[in-house]
């Protein structure tokens, strides 16, 4: 049987995805490439913005029209919210959040797979490569205790929840053993690792109830480190609170990637406090100045909020003016729409749509323009790049990849068979749209 899995949204999202993916293959289900028509497709959906349902239901339409006989399975944010319609898209099954870690046996079981027998001889990685992906997303915990007025994933996702460290490193070691080069940790909370794991438990030793979490995220990349060996380890998007003096310490490990996308929201305090988020606009300043000073070549990348209810003109500025003071490596940026069952939603003095636009626009500039900085810093070193995939642009096709601090590059001319491989290569000019580097080859390792 063959399976076609689509996401869109989150790194958590595709982590999920990719835990399917593994346990379908298990049960003797093929991936499907992208030019085969599926027996099955599941989809998980995002509902992050209101332009994130839109998506969601579109990607619903067009799994339906391009696998007019597969059965749909959806599963996701957008899908356990009560008050989203995903519309007349021709759904088999839907699982919400709190049953998706069991949506494979859900499935099989409420749709009668007719399913073949387990090849559990294939690699753990063979379901990753089959979808294109080189880099591997480890979910290590899920849910979040906070409640920013503006974030409806707490209501999507439920409480933090913790994944035991040893079956986190023994995924890792599978599908290193499979031959993935790289994995990224993701969750809703990665700082709130462990605050839900108990010492007696054998999950995580050392971790109490209650303890410090930050402590919690130390203690598994220690723990990480020692026990896998997989070259490149990164970490999702981290909360800018609760870092304690060890986790920079970590970052000595070369296999610890030096990039960090720390999530400010907004560059005033009046902002934030109506967003209730736990890092003012001078804490976000001090950390970034300690972050910096303990990892060199340290890209900082972030998300900004545009047009949050009550920013002021003197509220937009202040944000401009601390992207540019930060120059961060690259801005997700998002114009705020209301999510029904938020805070935010219900709070006066919304800010016109056109002013969000043009705030937009703005910000966006800004945010090419700081890359294109960063960038040009760049030019002239030799870093390893892990090579991904292919694609093209204005000027011709180009083997793509990331520098260890994230940075995005295009090799020109290079030869083929290079996909997950490490090749040092020399950086040699930015691309001509500013959105990436172009480099030579200089050595393969």
């Amino acid at each position: 049987m063959r399976v076609r899995l689509q996401t869109l949204g989150c790194r958590l999202n595709e982590s999920e995805l990719e835990a399917w993916a593994r346990d379908f293959q298990r049960r003797g289900c093929r991936v499907a490439t992208e030019d085969e028509t599926a027996d099955l497709v599941v989809v998980n959906t995002c509902a992050v913005t209101v332009d994130a349902v839109r998506k969601s239901r579109k990607l619903l339409r067009r799994a339906q029209r391009d696998n007019p006989r597969a059965r749909l399975v959806v599963s996701g944010c957008a899908a356990s919210l009560e008050d989203e319609d995903l519309g007349d898209t021709g759904i088999d099954l839907l699982v919400p959040n709190t049953h998706k870690e069991r949506l494979v046996e859900i499935a099989v079981r409420e749709l009668d797979l007719p399913l073949m027998p387990a090849t559990a001889s294939e690699p753990a990685a063979a379901a990753l490569f089959a979808r294109g992906r080189q880099r591997a997303f480890i979910k290590i915990q899920d849910g979040c205790r906070y409640q920013c007025t503006f974030c409806v994933t707490t209501r999507a996702r439920g409480d933090e929840r913790s994944r035991p460290a040893a079956a986190i490193c023994d995924e890792i070691n599978l599908l290193a053993a499979g031959g993935v080069r790289e994995v990224v940790l993701t969750g809703v909370h990665l700082g709130g690792y462990g605050s839900d794991l108990t010492a007696d438990a054998g999950a995580n030793p050392g971790i109490s109830p209650g303890a410090d979490a930050s402590n919690g995220l130390v203690s598994l990349l220690q723990r990480i480190l020692r026990e896998t060996d997989v070259p490149r380890l990164r970490l999702g998007s981290l909360e800018p609170w609760d870092l304690p003096d060890a986790f920079w310490q970590l970052f000595e490990n070369p296999r610890l990637m030096p990039h960090l996308h720390l999530p400010l929201q907004s560059g005033a305090d009046s902002v934030l406090r109506r967003m209730a988020r736990r890092c003012k606009r001078d804490e976000f300043l001090q950390l970034v100045e300690r972050a910096r000073a303990a990892i060199p070549e340290l890209n900082i990348t972030t998300d900004i909020i545009v047009g949050f209810p009550g920013e002021t003109d003197d509220d937009w500025q202040q944000t401009m003016d601390l992207v540019q003071r930060i120059g961060f490596g690259h801005l997700h940026i998002f114009a705020y729409s209301p999510r029904a069952g938020t805070r935010a939603a219900t709070m006066p003095d919304q800010v016109p749509a056109e002013v969000r636009r043009e705030r937009s626009r703005a910000l966006h500039a800004l945010g090419l323009e700081l890359k294109r900085a960063l960038l040009t810093r760049h030019l002239g070193q030799c870093p390893p790049v892990l090579i991904e995939g292919s694609n093209r642009d204005a000027d011709g096709e180009f083997a793509a990849g990331f520098t260890p601090n994230y940075l995005p590059v295009r090799l020109r001319g290079a030869p083929s068979g290079l996909v997950n491989r490490t090749i040092r290569v020399r950086l040699d000019a930015v691309s001509s749209d500013g959105e990436a580097v172009n480099a030579l080859l200089a050595d393969a390792q």
